[in-house]
């Protein structure tokens, strides 16, 4: 099966994966929200092998409200409980062998079937949430609950101005053309290859209003009192791989 995403691969870092992909996906309603972090306080919190990357003096976290839709095996139809839920993300950017990539600290879902399935597969910190995700006269809020534990998240994104493709050496662009993860699963680490087409973005003001999210992390959210640099996107069609065993980590 041919997917859409595959007719702009120009961009990417490094070429595609020899393997055929086997996930397909898209990623709907995307508000970045990137705090500054020092770096010592996330590379504590990573695997060995593994490196935080920084952007103009420092490192970043990025907390990510979307749609997760369509989600599906190869050729095969999207299930009803993945077609279409809420997600909210918090992140950190990394590299291992020269490789760019994103760090989850969790990712909170309106699923219980990606919950389980990314936490078996792939070693994902996934939560189940009660998630609200929506449009107000163009501004996007996120209501988010942990079920476990309690942990909350407030905020919302007005976009502004007209798309943009981020210019390669922008932070935008940085922070959002990354084409692979990293993380553990049972004492490996692995790394998990994604592709879509180059983002569309545009500049957003935000206002972050409960960031439980963040110190349940282990991060210092007073870290996190300046306003983030916001962006938000439409979306993107996306494809993954299988995940590849990097190493064994304690």
């Amino acid at each position: 099966m041919e997917h859409p995403s595959l007719l702009f691969t120009d961009h990417r870092p490094w070429p595609l994966p020899a393997a055929p992909w086997r996930w397909r996906m898209a990623w709907r309603d995307l508000s970045f929200l990137h705090f500054r972090v020092r770096a010592d306080a996330i590379q504590t919190r990573l695997p060995a092998g593994v490196t935080v990357q920084e952007f103009d003096g420092t490192a970043w976290v990025g907390v990510v409200p979307f749609y997760m839709a369509g989600v599906a095996l190869g050729s095969l139809p999207s299930a009803p409980t993945v077609r279409h839920f809420p997600e909210l993300n918090l992140r950190t950017y990394v590299e291992r062998d020269g490789r760019p990539g994103v760090w989850f600290f969790s990712l909170d879902a309106a699923s219980t079937a990606i919950v389980l399935g990314g936490r078996l597969s792939v070693g994902l910190p996934y939560f189940r949430a009660s998630i609200r995700l929506f449009d107000t006269n163009g501004v996007w809020d996120c209501e988010s609950r942990r079920g476990c534990n309690g942990v909350r998240y407030s905020g919302s994104v007005e976009p502004c101005g007209p798309e943009f493709v981020a210019a390669p050496g922008s932070f935008a662009h940085w922070a959002t053309e990354r084409y692979c993860l990293y993380t553990v699963r049972r004492g490996q680490l692995l790394r998990l290859q994604v592709h879509h087409a180059p983002w569309a973005l545009r500049e957003a003001r935000a206002d972050v209003r409960a960031t439980e999210l963040i110190a349940s992390a282990g991060l210092d959210s007073a870290l996190f009192s300046t306003d983030p640099v916001a962006h938000f996107s439409s979306g993107v069609e996306v494809v993954t791989w299988d995940p590849e065993v990097l190493a064994t980590v304690p």
